[in-house]
């Protein structure tokens, strides 16, 4: 049994559109008090180590099942930019972003019997055009109440390819799942036919 420690909706896309069966459940975390209660943390080790928390979390409850933990974390100059709490919040981190590289860096990790047993991180780098003010509201006003459901306030996938002047990396990545290693581990798992 494969159990996705999420209720993301983009991440179960992309498992159920692999041709995976699996059950989501959200884990009972609370992601930004562990984030804030380790600063200390740079960001591929946030992601990681919530990724990890959210798959052990689960994996606790359901012992017998292959839990995928995942997290995403937004990262400039070595600061952790989280989803936007509002539109204000949305439109400071996208003109901080404005005309900049980030990187979106991913975790996964799985967990059995409450323990992690695999784990992989990635990093895609973004690089954000230099848009207008009318164009950043614009894009708010168009995009409504999504600006607060993503790292960053975009959705690459979406309307927010707009705000890019380049992006280098792994497509799944960027969507906030290293999809294709964590389908190798699965298969050498005997999680799924080989």
């Amino acid at each position: 049994m494969i159990v996705l420690a999420s209720s993301s909706a983009t991440r179960q896309a992309m498992l159920r559109n692999a041709g995976l069966n699996f059950v989501a459940l959200a884990p009972a975390l609370d992601e930004k008090a562990l984030a804030a209660a380790n600063p200390h943390w740079l960001p591929r080790e946030t992601a990681l180590r919530l990724a990890e928390a959210k798959a052990i979390n689960v994996s606790l409850r359901h012992a017998d099942a292959q839990v995928i933990g995942a997290d995403q974390v937004l990262a400039l100059d070595n600061r952790v930019y989280g989803k936007p709490s509002n539109r204000a919040h949305c439109l400071a981190q996208l003109r901080a972003l404005r005309g900049r590289t980030h990187a979106l860096i991913s975790a996964v990790v799985l967990a059995r019997d409450g323990k992690a047993v695999w784990a992989h991180t990635d990093e895609a780098l973004l690089t954000m055009r230099d848009y207008s003010d009318a164009f950043l509201e614009d894009y708010l006003e168009a995009i409504g109440d999504d600006c607060t459901k993503s790292v960053g306030g975009y959705k690459i996938e979406g309307r927010g390819v707009q705000l890019f002047r380049s992006v280098s990396g792994d497509h799944f990545t960027i969507l906030g799942l290293p999809l294709v290693p964590l389908l190798q581990k699965l298969r050498e798992a005997g999680e799924i036919a080989a």
